[in-house]
C-alpha cells in the first residue's frame, strides 16, 4: 500500500467516531420530526380524535360568484370538496372566492403588415378567504394556474381554443384550491398579516 492510501485510510479511521456521531444526532432528530399525511385523522390533546381533514373540507360552502370562468372554478371545487354531493344545509365554513384570467401570446407569425398571435397562455387567478360560521377569518390567499393554447387565425375557432383552455386551467385551479384549503385547516386559523388581495 502506498503512502498516500496508508494517510486516507489513517485519517477515515481518526474520522470514522465522529462521522458515527453524527449519524446518530441526525436519525434522533428525525426520530423527534411530527410528519403525517394530510389527510388523517387529527389527535388533539385530551387524546379524543377530531374529525379528518377530508371530512372538515366536506362542511365548506362556496359563494356564488359573477364571472363564467369564476363559475368553472367554483363547481369544480364544490365536486371536489362533496364528492358530487350536495353543499351542506349548515356550513361550518364559508368560501369566498375572487376569480379572474388573463390571455398572453406566446408566439406570432407576421401575416403582411399584422403580427397575429398563433398560440398564447390563460392563466386563471384566484383569491380566497375562508371563515367560520362565527364570522372569523381561518384562512385566506392566491392561487394560480397557467395552460398554453394554439390560437386559430378564424376568429370563432380562436374564441373557442380560448374559452376550452380557459375551462381546463379552471378545473387545475379547482385543485389547487382544495389542496390550499386542506393545508389551512390543518395549520389552523390564519394570522392577521395573512394576504387578501384579489385578482383583477
Amino acid at each position: 500500500m502506498s503512502s498516500p492510501e496508508r494517510n486516507f485510510f489513517s485519517a477515515w479511521a481518526r474520522l470514522r467516531p465522529a462521522a458515527a456521531s453524527l449519524l446518530v444526532a441526525g436519525l434522533l432528530g428525525a426520530s423527534s420530526c411530527t410528519v403525517q399525511p394530510l389527510y388523517m385523522d387529527n389527535p388533539v390533546a385530551n387524546g379524543a380524535v377530531t374529525g379528518s381533514i377530508a371530512s372538515d373540507l366536506s362542511t365548506i360552502s362556496v359563494k356564488p360568484v359573477t364571472t363564467r370562468v369564476g363559475q368553472e372554478v367554483r363547481n369544480k371545487l364544490i365536486f371536489l370538496l362533496h364528492g358530487g354531493q350536495a353543499e351542506p344545509a349548515k356550513p361550518r365554513y364559508t368560501l369566498v372566492l375572487a376569480v379572474g384570467s388573463i390571455s398572453e401570446a406566446s408566439a406570432n407569425i407576421q401575416i403582411n403588415t399584422e403580427n397575429e398571435p398563433t398560440a398564447a397562455v390563460e392563466t386563471v387567478l384566484a383569491s380566497y378567504t375562508l371563515t367560520d360560521s362565527k364570522g372569523t377569518v381561518v384562512a385566506n390567499g392566491n392561487r394560480q394556474f397557467a395552460v398554453s393554447y394554439d390560437v386559430p387565425r378564424q376568429e370563432f375557432a380562436a374564441l373557442r381554443a380560448r374559452i376550452d383552455a380557459e375551462n381546463r386551467a379552471a378545473r387545475e385551479l379547482a385543485e389547487l384550491l382544495r389542496l390550499a384549503l386542506a393545508q389551512d385547516l390543518a395549520m389552523g386559523p390564519a394570522s392577521p398579516d395573512a394576504p387578501k388581495g384579489a385578482p383583477s
